[in-house]
């Protein structure tokens, strides 16, 4: 893939709990544009090989699930990072065809800081951050299907306290530190999570990292 490969993507990278996938949704709404959430990768996932991706077939082909929680925090993280891995290759496959339709697409993505040097336009690219503590602390608060689903996984366990703790230690070995401050120090603009800023005023922002005019009244953009 050449550098800037996406021309029309804006791509957000960050930590949990830092309003990725928020952004994304509200970007696109606003700006006429495609929304790739969290997973959007998902799509491909009856097509492949498990030969190839080993860790996204894990999962796909689980018939227990409370294996996924019962996993060392070790083996978790070991898990996230090869699955990432394997959906930076899945997204780069995709997003040729999607950014074709030649309208602006907002991606909450797991490419890596790396990749997206060498394939993003200058410019498109934002880190979002949230407080390590913070993304493991709150992991369950959100509403979404998924965190609630592990949430019901580990309550079912016999000893819940103790799932939980090593469920926690697992999203802290992926939610740590040295991750938090390589994404700080990666290159691109960044925006801290902060409680008193409305996601209205943090899409300013973004929209403002991102270099994106914001639509004047008669839907044209300004300049």
């Amino acid at each position: 893939m050449r550098e800037g490969g996406f021309p029309n993507a804006y791509f957000i990278i960050g930590t949990a709990y830092a309003g990725k996938s928020t952004m994304v949704r509200m970007l696109a709404e606003k700006h006429g544009g495609i929304a790739c959430g969290e997973n959007y990768h998902d799509a491909l996932l009856p097509e492949l090989q498990p030969e190839v991706f080993p860790c996204l077939c894990w999962s796909r082909d689980l018939t227990d699930w409370h294996e996924f929680i019962r996993r060392s925090p070790e083996a978790y993280e070991a898990w996230f990072d090869g699955a990432a891995r394997e959906c930076e290759a899945l997204e780069l496959r995709m997003l040729p065809e999607i950014c074709a339709r030649g309208l602006p697409v907002f991606v909450d993505t797991n490419i890596s800081a790396q990749t997206l040097k060498a394939v993003a336009a200058p410019g498109h690219v934002l880190v979002m951050l949230a407080d390590p503590e913070v993304s493991v602390r709150r992991f369950f608060e959100r509403p979404d299907r998924e965190k609630q689903f592990l949430w019901r996984l580990i309550m079912e366990e016999p000893d819940p306290a103790g799932a939980m703790e090593n469920y926690r230690q697992g999203l802290g070995r992926i939610n740590s530190r040295a991750r938090y401050e390589a994404f700080l120090h990666a290159g691109f603009p960044v925006i801290l999570r902060d409680e008193g800023r409305t996601p209205e005023d943090t899409l300013v922002l973004a929209e403002e990292a991102l270099g994106l005019a914001a639509p004047e009244p008669n839907g044209r953009e300004s300049s």
